[in-house]
This record gives C-alpha cells, sequence and structure tokens, in this order.
C-alpha cells in the first residue's frame, strides 16, 4: 500500500470515528440539518487538506471541532453578508421606478409574450450587454446561429408590438386558438 493510500486510510478512520460527535457539534450551532451538512462536509474537506496537521488518537476529536468552529463561523459571516446584500437590494428596488410591475408597458407587454429562446437572446444582448461572440457562448451555439436568432427575435418583437402575426393574430390568440384545437 503507497502513501496516497495510507493516506486515504488514515483520513476514512478519522472521518468514520469522528463524523458522528462533529455533526452532533455542528446541529447543536445551526438552525437546519442542511447548514450542518454543509459546514460538516467543509470541515472534513480541510481535514483532508491537514491531514497531516490532525494530531493522534482522542487528541483529533478537540482538532476537528476548532475547524468545525472556525467553518462555522465563516458560514454564519457569509450568511449575514448574504442577508445585508438581500436588505440592501430590497430597499434599492423598492426605491427603483418600475413600469413593468406597476403598469406594463406595450414593450414590456409585448416582451412577455415571447418564446422563452427570443427573451433570452434579446435579453443577453440589451440586458447583460453582450454581444454576438459572448452570446454564442452563453447559448452554446455559433456567432451566426446568434445573428439569425437575434434577427427572428427582433422581427417577432416588432411584431408583438404591432399587435399583428404574421397570420393577423397576436401570439396571445394563437396561443389561444391553439389550446383550443385550432378552432378560430
Amino acid at each position: 500500500m503507497g502513501p496516497p493510500d495510507r493516506r486515504r486510510q488514515l483520513f476514512e478512520e478519522i472521518y468514520r470515528k469522528y463524523h458522528d460527535a462533529v455533526l452532533a457539534y455542528l446541529l447543536r450551532r445551526t438552525e437546519s440539518g442542511h447548514d450542518a451538512g454543509d459546514v460538516l462536509a467543509e470541515t472534513f474537506l480541510v481535514a483532508w487538506r491537514r491531514l497531516d496537521d490532525i494530531p493522534d488518537g482522542e487528541r483529533a476529536r478537540p482538532w476537528l471541532f476548532g475547524v468545525a468552529r472556525r467553518t462555522l463561523a465563516n458560514h454564519h459571516r457569509g450568511a449575514r453578508r448574504r442577508s445585508a446584500l438581500s436588505d440592501r437590494l430590497r430597499a434599492e428596488l423598492a426605491n427603483a421606478p418600475c413600469e413593468a410591475a406597476s403598469e406594463p408597458s406595450a414593450l414590456a407587454a409585448a416582451f412577455r409574450r415571447l418564446p422563452e429562446p427570443d427573451r433570452e437572446v434579446l435579453s443577453l444582448a440589451g440586458w447583460e450587454g453582450l454581444d454576438f461572440g459572448e452570446i454564442a457562448v452563453v447559448l452554446g451555439c455559433s456567432r451566426n446561429a446568434v445573428r439569425i436568432r437575434m434577427h427572428r427575435a427582433r422581427r417577432r418583437l416588432a411584431r408583438e408590438l404591432r399587435g399583428e402575426e404574421e397570420h393577423g393574430e397576436t401570439a396571445g390568440e394563437r396561443m389561444a386558438n391553439a389550446s383550443e384545437g385550432g378552432v378560430a
């Protein structure tokens, strides 16, 4: 058995021996089992990376508790940062003018009636500011395919804005007719 096998065997032994104790420690200090599981995984990841630093015998248990404690502190700091960011974004969005939320514009309504692939290609260009090459990377297609999709999406959006389709009906009317079995 080579050194990598020995390291793996040592880690598995430590994991089996102390998993339950570290999990119990974390469950008493977190709000959910999911959080405890996340911190437990991170704790044992640190243990794997620092396998040579783990003390022998029963001294490994308090060492693992120390790692779990620091990992848990990082988890709590991250949760506080995410919560603060959410609060800040909610405040910013509450104060931002949102025409689409209160009274939809004709453009917003027409955009929502488009098929999802059309909305995606238009959004990547308009909202994300990506060029055709970048959109091609996101969509996993060629630059030329993006040009064609963009042309078609813009054409469909223009038709929606005019309120007419090629056959003289809006997308909403076409969907309603399709759901009725095509009977007009």
